[in-house]
Parts: C-alpha cells; structure tokens; sequence
C-alpha cells in the first residue's frame, strides 16, 4: 500500500476544469428542458406579486457589453425576489420604433429608402427590427437571463399598440390632453422629429451685454422708468419678451443724468 493510499482525500463529481464555454450553453439548455423558470414561479403562486417593468432596448443590432450588464443586473434583482418568495416575473420586451431602427437599417446598406414608398420603407423596418429581436433574444439567454422569451412585448405588436391607444383614452377623458404651442426640433439629414434630449448646440463665445428693458407699467415712481439686464446671451435678445424679477430682492432705482455736451 503507498502513502497515498492512506491519506483521506476528498473526492468530488466536479471535473477540474471549468470548461465554461462548453458547459454554459449546457446549463442554460438544460434550465430550459427542466422550466426552472416556470417552476420558480409555480412555487411562488398565491403569494404577493413583485412587478418588474423592464425598459426595452432599441431592436437595431447585436449587444454590447450595456446590454448585458443591464440585463445581469435585472436577472439578479427578479432572483432575488422569487427566493424570498414573491411572485417576480420577467417579461423581456423591445423598442421597435422610430429612428434608431430606421438608420441601422439604412445604413445595413440593403434598402434605398429614398426609392420606396414609406409603406414599403416601414415593412423592410418591421422585419428588420423582428429579426433583430430574435438575434438579441439569443444572445440575452446566453447570459442565463431567466425570463418569459417566448413571451416578450414588442412596441409594433397590435396588442401593445392598442394599449397604448387605450391608455390615451383615459387621459383624454381626465383632461390631461391639450393643445397648445411647443416647439418640435427637426432633423433634416435624419428626416424626423428630436427628442429635447437629442438637441446638441456647438460651442460659441459671444460678448456679453447690458440691455435697458422699458418697463409697461412706468406709473410707478412717476415717471417712465427701465430695467436694466445683463446676458451672455446677445442672440436671444430679439425674442425676448420679458424679464423676471424676484420679490424677495432687492433692487436699487439708479437716476443718470447726462451732460449737455454728451450726444
């Protein structure tokens, strides 16, 4: 007997090496033929809900490295939930409207969206944007991410636009809907409407000015008198309607009496 032999080892079914790439896409197929996630939620049933509304990625190319950490850190936040016995679901879902759709496309090279008809242009986006959805939904599972995959919302469904519509509804019948005046930036390269928060301004030095804002009501101290500002901002001054004052300042009421030998 060597001396081997007599020493009490542990012993273990693990292999030595990890061998993730292999034993990753096993894991999440085998999470998947045993429903881990419908029996995660089947043992939770009947018990408090935890809502988690998952804010959908634009459907206009391959993940990065956001995508997933967004993800990740959802998945742990719903794990977390179920274990302490809530009912958490995950219903993953897509952003299929608007520009960001539109440029990938375009810029895919495979439509000329200037010789199509804007039906035919927002049919090619449509199926570019489904078969979006289905590549990032594989790539969303790769990481493990337990969710209702067969099962997502996407903006250009039918149900969800009708939910929408119905949501409007509502709105218009509290009064929350109205029409006034605001301004809508327009992109002329991209050909649509901007965000405020899309809006980038170049950099520009300007000299700054005193200007003598007349006041309409000059009543006051018996003769017509002015405000008197100061802006960085000389371009704005042709649009400029108004002032405002703060009641809690103080304000000095300053007479300047000129020469006579001062034009």
């Amino acid at each position: 007997m060597s001396f081997k032999e007599t020493l009490h080892m542990p012993h273990t079914d693990f292999p030595m090496r990890g061998n993730l790439a292999q034993k990753e896409p096993e894991r999440i197929t085998q999470w998947d033929q045993e429903k881990v996630y419908a029996k995660r939620l089947e043992k939770n049933a009947g018990n408090p809900p935890y809502v988690f509304v998952d804010g959908p990625p634009y459907a206009n190319g391959d993940i990065h490295i956001g995508h997933a950490l967004n993800k990740v850190l959802k998945d742990i936040v719903i794990r977390e939930r179920n274990m302490r016995g809530f009912y958490a679901r995950f219903v993953p879902g897509w952003d299929t409207h608007g520009l960001p759709i539109e440029s990938a496309l375009t810029k895919s090279g495979k439509v000329d969206r200037k010789k199509m008809s804007v039906a035919e242009f927002r049919k090619a986006c449509e199926a570019y944007a489904l078969d979006q959805v289905d590549r990032q939904k594989e790539q969303f599972k790769r990481l493990g991410v337990l969710g209702e995959w067969e099962n997502p919302y996407i903006t250009l469904q039918k149900r969800y636009e009708a939910s929408q519509l119905d949501v409007f509804a509502s709105m218009v019948e509290k009064g929350l809907i109205f029409k006034g005046l605001k301004p809508v930036y327009w992109s002329p390269s991209s050909e649509t409407a901007l965000a405020e928060a899309e809006i980038e301004y170049h950099e520009k030095k300007s000299p700054s000015i005193y200007v003598k804002m007349p006041a309409t009501d000059d009543t006051r101290f018996g003769r017509p008198f002015s405000f008197l500002i100061w802006t960085t901002t000389p371009w704005t001054i042709p649009a400029n309607l108004a002032i405002a004052v703060d009641p809690e300042f103080t304000y000095a009421l300053v007479s300047r009496r000129l020469s006579r030998n001062r034009r």
